[in-house]
């Protein structure tokens, strides 16, 4: 998509500072951290929120959650904890209309959320 943010990043044309990346999925640093790590993790193909990705791509959003435990560890998160969020739509506070992971972490995390 030519006009989304998240695409530019996954394409390099975007600077983003990248904590993992593979041929399936971008994962890096929030620009507005919500806790002292925030990663976000998105596929570089466009789907605009959970619902838009076809039940044939269910194995892309599996790939994002075995790779979520690898990308905390990188980030020195994995054996303390982590959150993995997933917003869909405006009132959930998806203000990023690429499907995204934030792996939270790096602090005590109250629930419930929000």
């Amino acid at each position: 998509m030519d006009d989304c943010l998240f695409c530019k990043i996954a394409a390099g044309t975007i600077p983003a500072k990248i904590v993992y990346q593979d041929e399936l999925i971008v994962a890096f640093d929030d620009i507005r951290p919500q806790a002292p790590t925030h990663t976000l993790i998105i596929p570089r193909e466009h789907f605009a929120a959970l619902p838009d990705v076809p039940a044939a791509k269910g194995d892309l959003l599996a790939h994002i959650l075995v790779k979520a435990p690898l990308i905390a560890a990188a980030k020195g998160i994995g054996a303390s904890g982590y959150r993995i969020v997933l917003n869909t739509g405006r009132d959930s506070g998806q203000d990023v209309f690429h499907i995204h992971f934030h792996l939270l972490g790096g602090r005590r995390m109250a629930w419930p959320p929000g």
